[in-house]
């Protein structure tokens, strides 16, 4: 590309504003359980973030949950408001597709909503550990952030979209007829998120 003088369309810097206020969790007692940490196995470790989309209506605002050693997005959940409610039901949407194992650990930055006390109960419910990014580093959260990168370049960019139920109706498409299941990722051997799990489960059962 540098050759022939061509430059990505998005490339271009874009000004990003916060969504999660951590003002309140400056202190100690968030602990950052994955740094510096390699994930091989499914289910071992997952991340979450939110990210904001336009439509002509307004914001609509989408928190994922996503396996970090496979990349496979286990769950979603989109509000008009960002809200503590639309943590757990990103949380409860994974859990209930996924099942994530006791023990798991839950990784985000230090948002209200990931920090408030009905979220922090809900994981200890279920025997997750949660883990925070450190203040100011968004990239202890680089699979998020990474992930989002992705879907705003694939499916966002460059495309209209009159009403949320439109546009979340795109994302969903996206994530789940696409992303997990056929886009294939280089750090996984060239396979695609569900496949990397699958394959993985699969030889832990032949090696058991």
């Amino acid at each position: 590309m540098r050759e022939m003088g061509l430059v990505s369309v998005h490339c271009r810097k874009r000004k990003q504003r916060s969504l999660t206020d951590s003002r309140k969790a400056r202190g100690a007692g968030y602990p950052n359980l994955v740094r510096g940490m390699k994930f091989t196995k499914p289910y071992e470790a997952v991340c979450s973030d939110i990210t904001y989309l336009k439509s002509s209506e307004g914001w609509l605002y989408h928190c994922i949950v996503k396996d970090i050693a496979s990349g496979e997005l286990l769950g979603e959940a989109y509000s008009e408001r960002i809200t503590k409610d639309l943590v757990i039901k990103g949380f409860l949407n994974a859990q209930a597709r996924h099942g994530l194992p006791s023990g798991a650990i839950f990784h985000s930055d230090r948002g209200s909503q990931y920090t408030s006390t009905a979220f922090v109960n809900l994981l200890k419910q279920y025997g997750i550990r949660q883990s925070f990014s450190r203040v100011g580093q968004p990239g202890d959260n680089a699979w998020a952030e990474s992930f989002f990168a992705t879907l705003k370049k694939e499916c966002i960019h460059f495309n209209h979209f009159a009403t949320r139920n439109e546009l979340q109706a795109k994302v969903f498409a996206w994530v789940n007829t696409f992303y997990n299941t056929r886009r294939v990722q280089a750090r996984l051997g060239y396979m695609s998120p569900r496949e990397y799990a699958s394959q993985y489960t699969s030889r832990q059962c032949q090696a058991a």
